[in-house]
């Protein structure tokens, strides 16, 4: 009733007093300041730093060894020997001292703070006897610096009351280090710096679920929290996530919180030290909650509604009331007793009324501080729930700081304002135990587990990683197996067989006509009408089935059953009564002996159907015609689908003369001068050579390149030995590569922490397209655990970081072999013709090609670097085993 009946008071409750609606606006405009200083182009303008820290990584439980923190502390420095056992991080031993810093230093010559710093270091370890082992050492610097790395931090300013010269702009780590060496302590290395609000997050993760989050909420306040790495766009890391030092204290330095500032606020700011500066922490930092109190009771005194009789005088001298008095008068207790004490102590008589309202006044001050900090925490939970693409996300924060330890009623505010900001995250407050001193021993620790797993991780996959000197080798062994491939002596002893196709000419536009194309490389084969006009190509057709019965019957049965579907097409088409040239896709192992003659020299893909091996089989299917009295049949050509490729892009354009194919498997052809080809008579014009370049390296010239992991997936395929250089490139075989790696990584307890993982040991388990997915720039690692998920692999997240640097390097080494194949060929092309400069289109399928995110990046990327002289344009093929071969037809009628 006290309070009711007096306006002024209520007035100044309700300005102090935040409701929910304009809570949720601050936590949007936090968002957007944070997104601000997220953003490469805007960071510079930002107030909300968003400080990148290089911490990449929370403990996992096995940590160990013995480790130094120096803390530099308001006055004094902290210096403490943590020892960590590997338990899970459940009991570190920790010895630590305090050593009193003299009051000049502050203020004096930057060498100088340094050295009392390596002075203290030196005693400590001098006290406890240390041994000469090398001791790692992590530096808590609580001031607001420019990171470049864990160990590289330049100081962008002073603040509590530090002013020496010559830091600024320097990098502390080094300042901290060489005056360790002075000291002639050599075997101590300053490995990482970072602040207290880090610290936090580190040792609220120890012994528990991960902790992502932190915030402080002391004299000052700050936060921090996992950001997705590719957000976090002022470093180059793209890849697992970085802890991201938020410096939100700023926030509102630009005026965003003018909506929410009292007089009394605005009076705060003016007596500060840095006025219109760190406007969010003059609201929330318990620096300034006994001055907002004090600045509100002198304006309600003034007002008559307070301390009526008595002098004020004393409320106008800065910092009488103290925040820790702020917290004890909320008290429900005892608050009132310790209101009357404080006010008494500063020579006021206050009534019981005046207690009463005073007590209101500090639980407002105290509550907005907390719903403040709130929208904040909020604002850091919304974004990382957006980021990861989550429904709903579940995390543990690491709070510290003496408000948040001192009082109960600002850790429920805190709790239940956040859940309604953020009602789509589940966040659990965890109060931090030394964040500063076991914190910063954690994050080095975790700092030398990383280092130690790189150097394992790196060592592992170095023979998969091709330097510019191994891939130019590829080239020059590639251009030495063509030449043998091609000559008329050595031909039987080349690995790339460089076989003639006897397609003499690509198109050149002039080409018209209708032709039937036949497709036959699988359980299905496609029939094609194809109708080339001066306004570009028809197509229609038709699949047909081929039962298991006639792919393993008789040769007769299979080219009748193609007759016959022939036939059926041709009746649909009205095509009947016409006799169009046919071109043939065959995609099976052949000799090919002229355009339209094509010996079998075994089938696979699961045909076997007899009297065909050794056969021309374009004889087989013109008597399979003749059996069925259809007469209307002219085979002109017979091709593989690599040749088709090349021929269905070179319609579009005439510069295309190489095909490729990175599929399931590989191969690659081009045009050659008819006079380099020796297995084939005739010196004039140019004929197409199919490689079959899957095959490079079956002579044993590529046994430096193949890895442990290359020869495990060979000795298990049913031809092992051969297709060496297909088994480093194409989709069969990638994903069992990486399938291998992980299994070594997992054995070296760099994966899945060690823990046994059967269905990896499963051949196949890990398809090639599951390369693709896991490649996607911008896939969250939520959906890479999700796979692995599926795969019954229980994958952490920084399991999730190494899986996809698997599968990149074993794609990217594809890519790049694959380049340094093609760089063989355009080089062999410039030099027949003499040129300077080639420029030439290569028409390229496959699922690999086309589907994976990255391979035809790296693939032209490399091509430009090993092949300067030539110009290379990509063409991606449109159904080349069907377009192709009629367009095959099409220029040979021509």
């Amino acid at each position: 009733p006290a309070l009711m009946s007096c306006p002024q008071v209520q007035r100044a409750l309700l300005a102090l007093t935040i409701p929910l609606e304009m809570l949720q606006a601050v936590k949007g405009r936090m968002l957007q300041a944070m997104r601000k200083g997220l953003s490469r182009q805007t960071h510079a303008q930002a107030n909300v730093r968003m400080l990148p820290t290089y911490i990449c990584s929370t403990p996992d439980g096995t940590e160990k060894g013995d480790l130094l923190v120096v803390e530099l502390c308001q006055s004094h420095v902290r210096t403490l020997w943590v020892t960590f056992l590997g338990d899970g991080n459940q009991s570190p031993q920790v010895m630590n001292k305090i050593f009193d810093m003299p009051g000049d230093i502050m203020k004096g010559k930057g060498e100088a703070l340094f050295d009392f710093i390596a002075q203290c270091v030196r005693q400590f370890l001098a006290g406890i006897g240390s041994p000469q082992h090398r001791l790692p050492l992590g530096f808590v610097f609580p001031f607001s610096c420019r990171q470049t790395r864990l160990d590289k931090a330049e100081l962008i300013s002073w603040s509590k009351g530090f002013s020496c010269s010559d830091v600024e702009g320097k990098d502390v780590v080094q300042l901290l280090q060489s005056a360790i060496n002075k000291q002639e302590l050599y075997h101590v290395d300053v490995v990482a710096l970072m602040n207290d609000t880090v610290g936090t997050m580190m040792t609220c993760s120890m012994g528990r679920e991960p902790c992502e989050v932190a915030l402080v909420v002391d004299t000052g306040t700050n936060s921090c929290f996992m950001a997705e790495a590719q957000q976090v766009e002022m470093v180059e890391e793209t890849s697992g996530r970085m802890c991201v030092n938020t410096e939100w204290g700023c926030f509102g330095d630009d005026g965003t919180l003018s909506d929410v500032l009292t007089p009394y606020d605005q009076r705060v700011d003016q007596e500060s030290s840095s006025p219109g500066e760190k406007r969010f922490e003059k609201l929330v930092g318990s620096l300034y909650l006994g001055e907002i109190v004090r600045h509100a009771l002198t304006a309600l005194a003034a007002e008559k509604a307070l301390f009526i009789g008595s002098s004020v005088a004393v409320l106008r001298t800065k910092d009488v009331l103290k925040t820790q008095q702020v917290l004890e008068i909320i008290d429900n207790e005892e608050g009132m007793a310790k209101a009357r004490g404080a006010l008494e102590a500063l020579g006021l008589r206050p009534s019981e009324r005046d207690c009463c309202r005073v007590q209101q006044i500090c639980r407002a001050v105290v509550s907005r501080a907390a719903a403040l900090c709130a929208a904040g925490l909020a604002a850091i939970l919304s974004h990382m729930c957006q980021s990861r693409e989550l429904e709903r996300l579940v995390v543990n924060v690491g709070v510290d700081g003496e408000l948040y330890r001192g009082h109960t009623r600002f850790r429920e505010i805190l709790q239940s304002v956040t859940g309604l900001l953020a009602p789509e995250c589940t966040a659990t407050l965890l109060p931090s135990v030394d964040g500063t001193g076991q914190g910063a021993a954690m994050v080095t620790a975790v700092t030398l587990r990383l280092a130690a797993q790189r150097r394992e991780v790196d060592r592992l996959l170095a023979p998969l990683r091709l330097s510019r000197t191994d891939l130019e080798r590829v080239q020059v062994l590639m251009r030495r197996e063509m030449e043998l491939g091609l000559g008329r002596e050595s031909n039987a002893n080349a690995s790339v067989r460089m076989l003639p196709t006897y397609v003499c000419g690509t198109p050149d536009g002039t080409e018209r006509g209708e032709f039937l194309a036949l497709d036959l490389g699988g359980t299905n084969f496609r029939v094609l009408v194809v109708r080339v006009a001066q306004d570009g190509i028809r197509m229609a057709s038709e699949i047909y089935v081929i039962p298991t019965t006639i792919m393993q019957g008789t040769g007769e049965a299979l080219f009748d059953h193609i007759i016959e579907c022939i036939m059926d097409f041709q009746l649909k088409q009205d095509l009947m009564e016409q006799v169009l040239p046919l071109g043939f896709t065959f995609s099976f192992p052949c000799q090919q002996l002229g355009l339209d003659k094509a010996v079998l020299l075994s089938w696979t893909k699961g045909f076997s159907a007899s009297g065909c091996v050794g056969q021309d089989v374009v004889h087989l299917l013109r008597e399979a015609a003749q059996r069925k009295q259809h007469l209307g049949l002219k085979v002109v050509a017979v091709v593989n689908d690599t040749v088709g490729t090349m021929m269905s892009c070179g319609y579009d354009d005439p510069k295309c003369e190489i095909g490729l194919i990175v599929g399931t498997g590989t191969n690659a052809c081009y045009m050659e001068e008819m006079q380099n080809v020796g297995t084939v008579e005739g010196e004039q014009g140019r004929m197409c050579i199919n490689m079959e370049w899957g095959a490079f390296g079956d002579n044993g010239c590529l046994d430096d390149i193949f890895t442990d992991f290359d020869r495990l997936v060979d000795e298990k395929t049913i031809n092992a030995g051969k297709q060496r250089f297909e088994k480093l490139i194409s989709g069969m075989y990638l994903g069992e590569i990486v399938r291998h790696i992980l299994l070594a990584l997992v054995k070296k307890q760099l994966l899945f922490r060690g823990k046994p993982c059967p269905k990896l040991q499963t051949r196949d388990i890990f398809q090639t397209k599951f390369l693709s997915t896991i490649e996607i720039d911008g896939l969250a690692l939520r959906q890479v655990r999700a796979i692995l998920q599926d795969l019954e692999l229980q994958a952490s997240f920084e399991d999730s970081v190494l899986v996809r640097e698997v599968c990149q390097t074993v794609s990217l080494r594809a890519a790049q072999l694959c380049a340094a194949g093609l760089a063989a060929v355009v080089e062999k092309m410039r030099e027949n013709r003499g040129l300077a400069q080639l420029a030439v289109t290569v028409g390229v399928d496959g699922t690999l090609y086309k589907m994976h995110p990255r391979f035809s990046q790296h693939l032209q990327q490399m091509l430009r670097d090993l092949a300067p002289n030539c110009t290379v344009t990509f063409l991606q093929s449109e159904d080349g085993s069907g377009k192709g071969a009629a367009l095959v037809a099409a220029v040979a009628c021509r």
